[in-house]
């Protein structure tokens, strides 16, 4: 059983999308044979940091558990703190993004100062999944840092079918902010991952209707609609620290409750 929350959601909406969840003694692994390229769909769950000199170990671990994989990550399953001095550094010189997540947690959402009520929010249905496609791309086309465009574009067709197939099956729903010509402006995912837990995920705004008060309105409506449809008790959001999501979701009543530990190496170029 994972005891991080971040984890503990991750792995439970990972299960609900059809991937393959396998505890052995010294690991969990992660498997979407669905989406080989979805890289936190296709990982290892650490049951504690690891130590100095570990690297190797863990390395030949993955390639034996994802033995096609052109990327690494690995989870850590402790609620604790950033990894820092000698095993950081070890990581880091192997080329992984070293990432200590804020898992941010609101019993219900309130109305951002800045609400939008132009746009028209709903739960995706029919034509609307083409459309978040199609805001995914113009995001990660927009993103310095973004992927590769065919290849994401297969990944994110692949990822937004299983959201579909969880929504069709009654855990949760992929909402939208659309305009009156009916192109959506932003989008999340939320899913019940038990136990009166809800998870957000994937949210985005198109690049050209940042700063409208979007985000935070859709994060608030989603907070209020799994609360109604889901039972929800405890809403859970993951952030990047350093990004300026996690203020938009404290100003909605988030609070940060965990650190989540990420070890991630890109495929190679």
């Amino acid at each position: 059983m994972t005891r991080s929350l971040g984890y503990f959601t991750d792995v439970a909406l990972r299960r609900q999308e059809g991937s393959l969840v396998q505890v052995l003694p010294d690991s969990t692994v992660v498997r979407s044979p669905a989406n080989p390229t979805f890289w936190w769909g296709n990982f290892l769950l650490m049951p504690a940091p690891p130590a100095p000199g570990d690297l190797p170990v863990w390395e030949a671990a993955f390639r034996r558990e994802h033995p096609q994989a052109a990327h690494r990550v690995f989870g850590v399953d402790v609620p604790g703190t950033a990894l820092s001095g000698p095993v950081a550094d070890e990581w880091r010189a192997g080329g992984y993004d070293v990432r200590a997540d804020t898992v941010l947690t609101a019993a219900r959402t309130q109305a951002p100062r800045r609400l939008n009520r132009d746009a028209q929010l709903r739960v995706l249905q029919g034509a609307d999944w083409d459309r978040a496609l199609a805001l995914r791309e113009a995001v990660n086309a927009a993103d310095p840092h973004g992927h590769e465009p065919d290849g994401y574009r297969v990944f994110a067709l692949r990822k937004l079918a299983a959201y579909r197939a969880a929504q069709a099956a009654g855990h949760g729903a992929v909402l939208g902010a659309f305009d009156d010509h009916g192109q959506m402006l932003s989008g999340l995912g939320i899913f019940d991952a038990g136990d009166g837990v809800a998870r957000y995920q994937s949210v985005e705004t198109h690049p050209d209707a940042r700063s409208r008060g979007l985000a935070g309105t859709l994060v608030h409506h989603a907070g209020e609609w799994a609360r109604e449809h889901l039972g929800t008790r405890t809403l859970v959001i993951v952030a990047d620290p350093d990004y300026h999501a996690q203020r938009l979701y404290q100003s909605v009543g988030f609070t940060p409750t965990e650190v989540q530990i990420a070890l991630e190496r890109r495929p190679q170029e």
